[in-house]
């Protein structure tokens, strides 16, 4: 039997030890990896946005992005709501906000 001091982890660090965190953050991270999805995560940030607010910051067509958001709504990492003829998003899951606040100070700042 493998412990988890054999194996070097501290006890500390098995905070993602169930297999449900695992696969929430694997697919939290592939639904971000493509650069589209991840430009859309940063401009709502903590926002609520609408879908044309998103087409204007992104800069690419509606149909795309309306794609892009599906993914993202698929995998769990957005939230929408309609009002009236408007399509609302925001970041569904305050961790998945801290990682993208993570990776702005991480990748967005001069080293």
């Amino acid at each position: 039997m493998v412990t988890n001091e054999l194996i070097g982890c501290e006890p500390d660090m098995l905070l993602m030890e169930t297999e449900e965190n695992i696969e929430r953050a694997s697919r939290a991270l592939k639904a971000m990896s493509h650069p589209l999805r991840l430009r859309i995560l940063c401009t709502l940030g903590n926002k609520e946005v609408n879908v044309q607010d998103i087409v204007e910051c992104v800069g690419t067509s509606q149909s795309n992005i309306s794609q892009h958001l599906a993914i993202l709504r698929d995998k769990g990492i957005l939230a929408s709501r309609k009002d009236a003829n408007r399509v609302f998003y925001r970041v569904s899951d305050a961790r998945t906000l801290r990682l993208i606040h993570m990776m702005q100070e991480v990748f967005c700042t001069a080293p």
